[in-house]
């Protein structure tokens, strides 16, 4: 009979593209995963996979068996479900997420996941976009909260929310009015998200149309920080007012308005669908249905 964890070891070196990436995935060593590919093989008496310098590929006979773990894998999921419901299903999840989703909602859909799945944990790790883009392709992801949708291979991007960037600044820092042009905002630094982010080019390209060339944008790639310089006076920092909330009621910051429009940053819980990684969409829905009612608070 076929070991289910050989099978499992086969899949991730297909899905991976070699040995040792499987090996990282499944936290084991690169020895192992070749003792467990060598079982199967005894087993079948076949070859299922075959090496070269570019890494390693499936035979005919490999590809077949790939059709069938995934249904087994499916199967398997499926069962575990329909007996013991939600708590049956554990594994863990690799999860990516914006710095902005952090300061948002991130620590309530930590909360519900694990009320109504105890046994499934999650890595989580804070990125940008473009990494957490190539963590997906790469496997490294399993799902990634990020400035969507992600456009690679057979990525699904279930929609999140959508926050304007908003000027806001310290209560102490004085600009002269309360709805400043560009030009009067282009007086003091703009703190904003780093310079890979879309945001920051929205905002440059913005006082650029107004021909504001000189005016001083500090990129940083910690939305502490940002808030942290907003705080203490530095300068007028472009965020979505949501992740300044508490900062905002208890009078500390303040919203600046202004009669032009600002850019919106749009969310996305994006993933692969893998029959071997059904948690992957039920995090993504989790992750939008607490989305949702987080923007309804």
């Amino acid at each position: 009979m076929i070991d289910l964890r050989s099978l499992q070891t086969f899949y991730a070196v297909a899905q991976q593209g070699g040995f040792h990436k499987a090996a990282e995935k499944l936290h084991t060593s690169q020895p192992a995963v070749s003792a467990r590919i060598a079982q199967l093989e005894r087993h079948l008496k076949c070859r299922l996979l075959e090496r070269d310098k570019r890494g390693c590929f499936l035979t005919p006979q490999g590809r077949e068996l790939l059709t069938y773990a995934e249904r087994m894998f499916a199967l398997e999921n499926e069962m575990i479900e329909a007996v013991a419901g939600h708590g049956g299903l554990r594994g863990t999840v690799s999860l990516g997420a914006s710095d902005t989703i952090v300061h948002a909602w991130l620590s309530d859909l930590l909360k519900h996941l694990n009320r109504e799945y105890p046994e499934i944990t999650l890595e989580i790790v804070v990125d940008s976009t473009t990494n957490m883009t190539a963590g997906l392709a790469d496997f490294s992801l399993d799902v990634a909260l990020l400035m969507g949708p992600v456009n690679i291979g057979n990525a699904e991007n279930l929609p999140l929310c959508q926050y304007p960037i908003t000027w806001i600044k310290s209560k102490e820092l004085d600009i002269g009015t309360d709805t400043p042009s560009l030009a009067v905002l282009a007086e003091f630094p703009i703190i904003t998200y780093a310079r890979v982010t879309r945001p920051y080019w929205q905002l440059k390209e913005m006082f650029e149309r107004e021909n504001l060339h000189r005016t001083k944008i500090f990129a940083n790639s910690s939305l502490s920080s940002i808030v942290r310089m907003t705080l203490d006076g530095i300068g007028i920092a472009a965020i979505p007012q949501h992740v300044v909330a508490e900062e905002i009621a208890s009078g500390k910051l303040e919203i600046v308005n202004t009669p032009h429009e600002m850019p919106v940053m749009s969310f996305t819980a994006s993933f692969i669908e893998r029959p071997d990684m059904p948690l992957n969409r039920i995090v993504a829905q989790l992750a939008q249905k607490v989305a949702a009612d987080y923007w309804r608070i």
